[in-house]
This record gives C-alpha cells, structure tokens and sequence, in this order.
C-alpha cells in the first residue's frame, strides 16, 4: 500500500494503475472495451470524468452502461442499460473495421518491446506450455481503432523481449510499423509500475512515467528487455479521494453481484 496523504486513504498498485488508465479516455469518445483490467478502468472513466465516453463490447452493446463490472462480454448486464445492441458482424465491420472506433481498450499475457500482444499461448505454438483463452476480437481492435491503450501487470514473465505468438500487432516482430493496419497502435501502456509509450522513431516502449513510490530500478528489473528510461521521466499524479470511492464502489458492487449470482 501506498499512502496518498495524511487525511486520504491508501491506494494499491491496482488501483492506481486503474485510475491512470481510466485518465487516459476522454469524454465523447468510442471506446471499444476489453474484459477485465480495462473495463475496470473504462467504467471508472465514466462514472468519473468522462460520463459521456461511449463503451462498446464485442457481443454488440454500444453505449454500456453497466452498473457492475461484466463477467464476460455475454453479460447480460451490458445489454441492459446499453443505448442499442447490434449483431457481432456489424460491431466489427461497420463500427471497428469502419474506422468509427476512437480508441481499443486492451490487455494481454504478454507485451513486447514493440507493443505486439499475446493471448493465445506460452511456449511453441504446436506444443505450448500454457494454452491461453486466445484472440477474441483483440486482434481486429488493435488493427482497427484509432489508437490502442493496453493495460498489464508488469513483470518480466509478461513484458518479454518477443512475445511467444503475436495475437494482435502493435508495431510488429522489429518495430517495423504498421503496415496494412488502419489504426495508429498502442499509444501507451499502463502497469500497476508506471506508463510506457512508444519511441515516435524506433516504435520501442521507452518508459515515460513511474508512479508514487516506485524507483526506476523496480521498473527496469520488472521489464524482460533493456527498458530505456524517457527524459524528462515524469510522475504519475496519485489518486484523488474521489477517484478511489469511485473505483472501490464499483468493485463492491461488483463482488456482491456475482456473489448473489453464485460467480
């Protein structure tokens, strides 16, 4: 635990990695949903400082507004207070792949130096060591919106040198770009350590910001790559009160809910 201040409570890691990531969405904008860490962080935006940002999820639903956190993209939850819900072709193709999509929401088992995401397996594809839940629509989401926020815990069995299957590009195998994708790509990464962005020239993520109370070293021990430290290295602003009530909130609701469904 950190502490904030003398009068205000104290924040985890988690928690200030989800308040971060929730800064990054900006009201009025679409947003396409990932399960898990970012719909903990899109949700907070909107039920912070951006009430009017748009969140849609795969199975369909376009402006979400889900009083707890979903279970998986079939959640009833998102449908019912959504503004309208379309068939899964038409989310990808007319509003993703349409270019009508501001910003992917996303996260991953593992992240390479250049921003490539996996999520299908740890190990040789054929004979893997771990075989993960797989792409679901990340890849379309990284290829397609605008730009990409991605979200993980930071540690050198996740942020590895090349990951072991590129799911969904971020700036290919060496950086190369993007290619054939319509969207610009990962324009930050945020860990419960600090915030990541991309070199503008050589597509490597170069670590921007740590947050309260962690030391470069931590964040460079915690990266399976030569991470190069941005200058100026900023800062992150710690969590407001507010911001805290709101997320905690949200995560009790949640709990009760699928504690009461018997998840």
């Amino acid at each position: 635990m950190v502490e904030i201040g003398h009068d205000e409570a104290a924040f985890t890691p988690d928690e200030m990695m989800t308040v971060t990531a929730a800064r990054g969405l900006r009201n009025g904008q679409a947003c396409f949903v990932g399960i898990g860490l970012p719909s903990e962080a899109a949700n907070l935006a909107r039920l912070s400082h951006a009430p009017d940002v748009v969140l849609i999820y795969e199975s369909g639903t376009i402006g979400t507004r889900p009083e707890v956190l979903p279970l998986s993209i079939g959640d009833g939850e998102l449908a019912e207070k959504a503004d309208l819900v379309v068939s899964v072709p038409e989310i990808f193709s007319y509003w993703l792949q349409g270019g009508r999509i501001d910003v992917g929401f996303l996260s991953a088992a593992q992240i390479d130096r250049y921003g490539n995401l996996n999520s299908t397996v740890i190990g040789s594809y054929d004979k893997p060591d771990v075989r993960l839940p797989g792409a679901g629509g990340a890849p379309e989401i990284a290829s397609s919106a605008g730009e990409v926020i991605v979200m993980l815990r930071q540690n050198p069995r996740s942020f590895v040198d090349s990951v072991d299957f590129v799911t969904s590009v971020g700036f290919g195998r060496d950086g190369e770009g993007r290619s054939g994708n319509v969207g610009a790509g990962p324009s930050v990464v945020i860990t419960d350590l600090g915030v990541l962005r991309p070199d503008p020239v050589t597509h490597e993520l170069t670590l921007a910001a740590v947050h309260p109370g962690v030391s470069v070293d931590h964040a460079v021990a915690a990266t399976g790559w030569n991470l190069q430290v941005g200058e100026p290295l900023e800062v992150s602003e710690p969590p407001t009160a507010e911001e805290l009530v709101t997320l905690r909130e949200l995560k009790a609701r949640t709990s009760e809910a699928h504690a009461r469904r018997g998840a």
